[in-house]
C-alpha cells in the first residue's frame, strides 16, 4: 500500500498536464494547484512523519514506479512543447501549462532522475541520464555522484551552499562549477580506464541536448526549441534550489590529521512532511541518501538527530528566492547545528 501512495502522489499530475496540453481550460490550473497549494495543504493535513518511528523497507516495484515516471516525463515534454509552440491554446492557458509543467519537471522528474542515476542497473541509470539530458542538464549525471557525493559539505563541492551565500550567486557558481568538475572527474576516470576520448560521457550530454533541440525544432519550429530551453532552465533552477536548501551552511570539520570528517547525518537538511516527500520520492530524506546512496527511495530513513527544515522542501525552496528572509530564518539554525558537539570517535 505504501508504494501505491508514492505512485499516486507523483503520477497524479500526469493526466492533468496531458489535459492541459490537449484541451487547455482549467486542466493546467488544476495541475499547478495540485503541485503547489494542494501539496502544501496536504502536508499540513497529513501528520508529519515522526523521525525514527517508522521501519521503511525497500518495497518491490519501486523501480517500476520510477520507470513509469521517466517514460511519462518524455511524453509530457513532447505534449507540452507541441502545445506551447502550437496555436490551439490561448495565452493564459499556455501560461498555466508552462508553469505546471515546469513545476512537475523540477519537483518530480528531477527527483526521479536522481533516483535512477543511483541505481546499479545500466538501463535504469541510462533512463535517468536521458531525463536530465532532455532538461539540458545531462552533466548532472556525472557531477552528482562523482563530485557532490564525494565532496559534499566542503568548499570543494560547488553544490554545497555556504552560510550567507544567496541562491542567485550560488546558482551561477554551482552550475558552472559542477559542469567543470564533473568533466574533470569523468576525464580522469576515462584516462584511468584507458578508454578513448570519444567515449567521454560529456559528448553524450552535449550531443543529446543538441538532438533534443533539433527534434523540437523540426517538429514544432524554432519556438519548440525555445520552449525546451525555457522548461529546462526552470527545471534546472528547481534542482539547484533543492541542492541549495538541503546543504545550506552545513560543513564537515577538518580533523587533527588534516583530513575531513566523514559525511554524517548532520551534513544535510531534511523535512518530515509526508505528502511532498511521497510526491518527490523521499528526496527530502537527504541525510540517509548521502549515507546510503544506493538505497531505494522507499527505504530512506528519517531520524531525530538529523537537521530538520522548519517547513517542507518546496516551501523552503520558495523562501530561498528571497535571500534576506532566507538568511534570517536559516542562519540561526545553521549555527545551532554546527555548534552541536560532535562524537569524539570521528577524530
Amino acid at each position: 500500500m505504501r508504494l501505491a501512495s508514492f505512485a499516486a502522489a507523483s503520477l497524479m499530475p500526469v493526466p492533468l498536464l496531458a489535459g492541459a496540453a490537449l484541451w487547455g481550460g482549467l486542466w493546467g490550473w488544476a495541475a499547478l494547484i495540485y503541485l503547489t497549494l494542494m501539496a502544501a495543504a496536504l502536508d499540513e493535513v497529513i501528520r508529519a512523519a515522526v523521525p525514527g518511528a517508522e521501519s521503511p523497507s525497500d518495497l518491490p516495484g519501486a523501480d517500476a514506479v520510477s520507470v513509469a515516471l521517466a517514460l511519462t516525463h518524455f511524453g509530457i515534454l513532447a505534449l507540452a512543447v507541441a502545445a506551447l509552440a502550437g496555436s490551439w491554446l490561448g495565452t493564459v492557458e499556455k501560461a498555466a501549462l508552462f508553469a505546471a509543467t515546469a513545476q512537475f519537471f523540477g519537483q518530480v522528474s528531477n527527483s526521479n532522475a536522481h533516483e535512477l542515476i543511483h541505481r546499479g542497473s545500466r538501463t535504469l541509470h541510462a533512463l535517468g541520464k536521458w531525463v536530465y539530458i532532455s532538461l539540458l542538464f545531462g552533466h548532472h549525471s556525472s557531477a552528482h555522484p562523482l563530485v557532490h557525493h564525494v565532496h559534499v559539505a566542503t568548499d570543494r563541492d560547488p553544490n554545497s551552499a555556504r552560510r550567507g551565500e544567496g541562491f542567485y550567486r550560488f546558482f551561477l557558481r554551482a552550475w558552472a562549477g559542477s559542469f567543470v568538475k564533473g568533466f574533470a572527474a569523468e576525464s580522469a576516470r576515462l584516462e584511468r580506464a584507458g578508454r578513448p576520448a570519444w567515449q567521454h560521457p560529456y559528448g553524450t550530454y552535449i550531443g543529446g541536448a543538441v538532438l533534443i533541440l533539433l527534434i523540437a525544432g523540426v517538429l514544432a519550429g524554432p519556438m519548440g526549441a525555445a520552449w525546451v530551453v525555457a522548461l529546462g532552465l526552470m527545471a534546472q533552477s528547481q534542482l539547484m534550489l533543492s541542492d541549495y536548501v538541503q546543504h545550506y551552511g552545513l560543513r564537515r570539520r577538518k580533523l587533527q590529521d588534516g583530513k575531513t570528517e566523514p559525511v554524517s547525518d548532520r551534513h544535510s537538511w531534511n523535512s518530515p512532511q509526508v505528502f511532498t516527500s511521497h510526491m518527490m520520492l523521499n528526496a527530502p530524506r537527504h541525510s540517509d541518501h548521502h549515507a546510503h546512496p544506493g538505497r531505494r527511495y522507499p527505504a530512506l530513513r528519517l531520524e531525530a538527530e538529523m537537521p530538520m527544515l522548519p517547513r517542507s522542501l518546496p516551501v523552503m525552496a520558495t523562501l530561498a528566492l528571497f535571500p534576506g528572509l532566507w538568511k534570517r530564518v536559516m542562519n540561526p539554525r545553521v549555527d545551532a547545528v554546527m555548534a552541536e558537539p560532535r562524537p569524539l570517535a570521528a577524530e
